[in-house]
This record gives structure tokens, sequence and C-alpha cells, in this order.
């Protein structure tokens, strides 16, 4: 017999990636009471893991952070492959009943409160409404149906293929070829030695170089752990370990930029053996994490060069020809294929357009409160991981705080609740990195504010004491629905 899935839900989650169904967890577990749907408009698990299909795609965290504290992590890779980890996601759905909850093919195209009714009401894209008491995007701030791509002068001339990693055709063949790949961020350097060994070259043309750090594919300490202790309890283990690290080490690179330059340039140097490249091609003009940071596994980009598999070109595209690129410098770079790694665009909210009353709410107007809920939107939350860490350990924070200002609704009797700034604040941007996509839209987008709790910090250990022990009740404005009139 047929069921009919509701029209009405206490919580409604948007996006079955990574951060949707840790966040479906998190509610199941704390509050399995509440009713709640993932509203995911493609057709499978995954988000991100599952849209991106480009040769060698990885994690640039380690999967003891990036993964689930709930969830060990029980691959030997540290470094995951993008199957692995939509595997892994997929597999935590299962184990923990969430898949069930999942409406396939169901794109949020717009949300609106209504403070009468306290509840959202969300246009789908089928032309269908849902409502819900509370709205959680975890749909990321990528645009999924579109990458960056520049305008590149005579690119119609090119007689080769052009492709864009966002979009990688199953059936494309580079055994034999000769590929460009344009771009230095995280997927250019994935691409590089993943096709190295098939192609007949590969070149990374890069305008300026990026910091690019060798990191061990394996945690041998993560590994003696597994092998001495229960999976629950290494996973914890091995967690904690990286989250000190990384927080230490993106400390030392921020308080001491010189010396935290030195110590990448030397072991870039130590893997290439060549001073002279590592000068040209691997010594940015900005300090390290003021983008972020790449992390090669086990050296591989720079072992294909040593091999001779692969080049870096430091110069700038004059314009498409059809046996390849031209560069400002006149030298042309002969290619049967090249690769746009021309970066992402971001969209808020995963394109959910956001009113109250049928009224829409300028977001760039707006802040975000300890990182999750916005001004200007009752019961609403977004989730956004961290720039300097595994997404995932902002992510679950965000989902346990979202649990907790739910249990704050049940104890005061609200309906509803907003934040609320007590006085005026300074404007800052809310992802602070310099990324050419990150700052082509970052306008659009609620801010940060100048002190806490509206100040988004990178700093796991402190955001977990506030979020989970902190008072949140202080600038939540709630509202109490008002009662039903008695009829006699």
């Amino acid at each position: 017999m047929a069921t009919t899935e509701p029209s009405h839900l206490d919580v409604v989650i948007v996006g079955a990636g990574l951060s949707g169904i840790g966040a479906a967890y998190r509610l199941s577990t704390e509050h399995p009471g509440r009713t709640y749907a993932i509203l995911e408009a493609r057709d499978a698990i995954g988000g991100t893991w599952d849209l991106f299909r480009y040769p060698g795609i990885r994690s640039d965290s380690d999967m003891f952070t990036l993964g689930y504290p709930f969830a060990p992590w029980r691959d030997p890779k540290a470094i995951a492959d993008g199957p692995s980890i939509r595997d892994y996601i997929r597999r935590t759905a299962a184990e923990h009943d969430i898949e069930r909850h999942i409406r396939f093919r169901t794109k949020v195209v717009a949300a609106d409160w209504s403070t009468a009714d306290q509840r959202w009401t969300l246009t789908l894209s089928d032309g269908g409404t849902l409502t819900c008491g509370f709205l959680y995007s975890c749909a990321g701030y990528y645009d999924y149906d579109r990458g960056h791509e520049p305008e590149f002068p005579g690119r119609d001339s090119f007689a080769g293929q052009v492709v864009h990693p966002q979009f990688w055709p199953e059936d494309l063949d580079y055994a034999g070829k000769r590929v460009v790949i344009i771009g230095s961020g995280a997927t250019a350097v994935t691409l590089v030695p993943a096709m190295a060994d098939t192609a007949a070259h590969v070149t990374m043309l890069q305008r300026s170089p990026t910091w690019i750090s060798p990191v061990p594919g394996r945690d041998k300490i993560a590994d003696a752990l597994r092998s001495a202790l229960p999976a629950g309890l290494a996973h914890q283990l091995a967690r904690a370990k990286n989250i000190a690290f990384t927080t230490g080490f993106y400390q030392f690179c921020r308080r001491f930029p010189g010396a935290a330059r030195t110590l990448l340039t030397k072991l870039s140097t130590k893997v290439l053996k060549d001073p002279a490249a590592v000068r040209e091609h691997f010594t940015p003009t900005y300090d390290p994490w003021d983008q972020r940071l790449c992390a090669v596994p086990d050296a591989d980009l720079f072992k294909a060069v040593n091999a001779g598999k692969a080049s870096v070109v430091t110069d700038h595209v004059d314009t498409f020809v059809p046996e390849g690129i031209r560069l400002k410098s006149g030298k042309v770079l002969p290619a049967d294929i090249v690769v746009t790694a021309t970066g992402l665009r971001l969209q808020a909210f995963g394109g959910i357009e956001p009113s109250v009353d049928g009224t829409p709410v300028n977001l760039s107007e707006q802040f975000v409160w300890r990182g999750a809920m916005i001004t200007g939107l009752p019961n609403f939350a977004v989730c956004i991981g961290y720039t300097n860490a595994s997404w995932t350990l902002r992510a679950d924070l965000s989902s346990r705080l979202v649990c907790r200002v739910l249990e704050h609704l049940d104890r005061n009797g609200f309906s509803s609740v907003v934040p609320r700034p007590d006085r005026v604040m300074t404007r800052q941007p809310l992802l602070d990195l310099a990324s050419g996509y990150i700052q082509r839209s970052i306008g659009d987008f609620p801010g940060q504010g100048d002190r806490s709790p509206w100040r988004v910090r990178q700093n796991y250990v402190i955001d977990a004491v506030q979020t989970l022990r902190g008072d949140i009740g202080d600038q939540l404005a709630g509202t109490r629905a008002a009662k039903p009139a008695v009829v006699r």
C-alpha cells in the first residue's frame, strides 16, 4: 500500500551530501520525536562527492576529521578518493536509517517565512510546495549547475576538446594525448598526477603559484591505533590528533608567515630537487593560508614532474589557437585536450531565495550568528564548514547547534527564534580568504561581525566549547505562536 509523504514537517534539511547526512544523524538521535526530510535536488546521495567525477578526485583533508565523529573511517588511506568517500556517506545513511527520509529530485527554489503561521513554505522546482517549522540548508556554497569559466580569446578556434572538471565526460579518452590543465588549485593539482600516467604529457598552466604541501597518503599513527584499539576509540584518538595538528599548523602559518614560507619551500625543494623551479612555480607572493593550502598525498604532483610525465608553466593565456594555447610570452602549448580547472562559482543556500512574509531578504545585509543562523531569517540555519580545516568539523558543530536551538524552542515554548545583535557591528566577509572563487561572489552572502558570537572563527577547539557549552539564548529573539481562538 502506497504511503503519502507529509506536506508539513518539523525540520527540512536541504542536501543529501556529507553535511546533510550528518545533520540527519544528529537530528534523529537528539530529537527522535521530530519529523524531518532531506530534500535532494539530484538523484543520489553524496553531494559534491557524487557530482564531481574527474580523474583522481580526492579529499584535501584527512578522513579522520572529514569523516563523521560517530562513523569510524576504516579504509587504509587517510587522504581518500572520491568514490570511497561517496560509499562512506551512503553506508552511513543506510546504517542509521536515514535513506528513507530522503526525497530525491526535489529542488527548493524559494522559501518564504510566514509570521502569522510561524512556518516556512518551500517552493519546489516541480511547482509543488512543502511547509516546515525549521529550515536547515546543508547544500554547501557551490553552484552545482555552473562552474567558473572565464572568457578565453580564440577558444572556438581550438581544434581539440575543452573540458570543465565539474562536468567531466564519462567517455573522455585522454590516453596518449597532450593535456593542458589551466589552474593551480586543488582540482588542478589532483588532475595532473591522475592523468599523467595515461596521457602523452600533462602541463599545468598557472597564472601564479599556489602553496602546495606534500602530505603522507596514509596516517601511520592512525594505523597503529586502529591495529591496537576498537575502531570507535581509534577513530576518536586519530581525529583528536589531527585536529590538534591542523589547528596548530594553521596558527603557525598565520602568526609566523615567514617561517611557514621557509618550511613549505624546503618541503617542495626536498622532493623536486630543483630550487629554481620551486622559486618560479611553487613560491607564491601571498602568505600561506591567505588562500587554502593545497595538499598532495605522497608528493604525487612533484613525482609526476620529476618523472617527466608532467610540467608546470607559469604564464598567462594570450589566446587559444587551433593547435593549443598561445601564452603572453609568445610560447605555444600544444594540446589535444584543455581542462579549465579555473574554479567554482559560489551560490548561497543552494540557490534558495528566502523571504519573510513575501518580502525578499537581502542576504548581503545580514549577519551570521555562531556560524549558522542568520539575522532576518527566523528558524533558519546554514551549514558552512571550515576553510582552514576539514569541512565536517564545522558542519557537525553547526548541526549540533541546530539541535540545541530546537531544544531552546521547546524549553521556552517558542515557535520561532531569530538572532539579533545587541548593538551595531562592522560587517566583514563571511569567508576570509583571498582565493578568486571566494572574492568573486562573497559579497552576495551574509557577513560576519567583529565580535563573538557573530565572528566566524577558524578554530575548532574554541568553537566546540562555545557551540556545545555556551549560552545560546542571549541573542536569540523568541516568538510564541498565538493560541487559536476557542470556538463556542
